[in-house]
This record gives C-alpha cells, structure tokens and sequence, in this order.
C-alpha cells in the first residue's frame, strides 16, 4: 500500500486518473493514514476495516530532502531511493538524522537505502547482465518503455554519451561484480551511510540468473559479518547495526 507521488509519466498518470497536485497533500495524508489505523477512537464515524487498530508499522520512501524531513518531523522510519535517484542521498540522511523527533512508533532514527546489486561468478559477467538495467534506464531517458532487455556484449554500441552520463548518474548507487566485489561495495555503502537497511534491487534478464545473483549477493552479505571495523551485520536487504 503507498500513499503520495505516483512515481511514473504523466500518460500514466493520467490513465491512473491521478492528480499531481495530490502530492501536496501528503503529509496530512499520512497522518489520516495512521489515524485509521489505530484503534477507533470515541466518535470516530468513519472506521477501516480491515485496518483499524493494526497500527501497522508506516515508512517514508522518498527521493528528495522533503520525505527526509517529513519522516525526521513524523519519528518514522525514512527510506532513500538512492537506486534510481542517488543525487541527495547523502544530504537527505544528513537532514533525517538531524531533524529526527521520537515518536510512538519510533525512539531513534532508522534508515533503508536503496542500492542495485548484480552479482555473478566474475566481474566481466556481472557487468554484461547489468546492460539489460543500463538499457532500461537509456530507454527511460527515450521516452520509449519496455519490457527489461537481454543483455548485450558492449552497452557503449546502445546508448549516446549523453545518455550515458544521465544514466550513469541515475544508476551511481550500483555495486555490480563477483562476490568479493559486491561484498566490498555493500561495505563501502554502509560505512558511508551508517544504514540499518539495504533495499537490493538485481535487475537481471534472465530468472535463473537473477536468482543467481541473490544467491551471491546474500553470500557477500553474509560474508560481512565479524569482518566490519564497527562490528556491524549485514544480512540480505538488511544491515543491523550492533
């Protein structure tokens, strides 16, 4: 379930009837959001059912500073897609961790950040599989939507440089290689971001691979524990902080 931004072009957003103002609203929509989820309160009229009195835990999931303050100004838990949108990753942690106010659901800051992640055997097969992300997001830039590609020897045959700096700048938040190397990038992200969680997202063409590709991401990930200079543990999709 999400509330806010939809988070896609404007001919789907008009397909979705959505309206882009509606974002402007997004704070008192989640704070409505939590209220139909508490328990009912006296003269309440309008109950959620199913919902009402789970309190299920919400996030912040953003891309700018302003999902950074709004869940720092909440006391929830912020998560930054840094694995589409890294620009102000490391300012919008900065801000979430400064401005952070405990609330009922939450006593201290705890952040996800978002990182792609292709692991295979070797490095030189690891970086042919992200050709079919790193064609996806050329296409984005295009205008022309897709299903996810097969991969291709040389991605510098597909895209324009200038497409190419656009989507080498969209697509920084990536560690792509061999166990070893995605073990190292895991690390370096974590060391720069102190996150108590890591969204992986591994685009790979084809399902067998892909699955592959998780096999050695959560080996790299376990492959961290007890080696960290700050004894932290990384785990798959989480990085806890002892």
């Amino acid at each position: 379930m999400g509330s806010g931004a939809p988070g896609t072009d404007q001919m789907t957003l008009q397909a979705l009837r959505r309206d882009p103002s509606n974002a402007d609203t997004f704070p008192q929509d989640v704070l409505e959001l939590q209220a139909f989820l508490a328990p009912v309160a006296t003269g309440q009229r309008i109950e959620a059912v199913p919902g009402s009195g789970t309190e299920v835990p919400l996030w912040i999931l953003g891309s700018s500073l302003f999902g950074a303050q709004l869940a720092a100004e909440l006391g929830l838990p912020y998560a930054f897609a840094s694995h589409f949108a890294p620009q102000l990753l490391d300012r919008a942690v900065q801000v979430y961790r400064e401005r952070f106010k405990p609330s009922r659901q939450l006593s201290a800051p705890y952040l996800m950040v978002g990182v792609n992640a292709i692991a295979a055997d070797t490095d030189n097969e690891a970086r042919r599989l992200w050709t079919s992300q790193q064609m996806s997001f050329a296409d984005l830039l295009r205008g022309t939507r897709r299903v996810l590609q097969p991969p291709i020897d040389d991605i510098d045959t597909y895209w324009a440089p200038h497409e190419k700096a656009h989507a080498s700048q969209m697509l920084a938040c990536s560690v792509v290689g061999s166990v070893d190397t995605v073990r190292q990038g895991l690390e370096t992200l974590v060391d720069r971001t102190k996150a108590d969680e890591l969204i992986v997202v591994s685009d790979v063409f084809d399902f067998e691979r892909r699955f592959r590709s998780f096999e050695l991401i959560a080996e790299a990930a376990q492959g961290r524990t007890g080696r960290s200079r700050r004894s932290e543990e990384v785990g798959v999709g989480r990085a806890r902080r002892s």
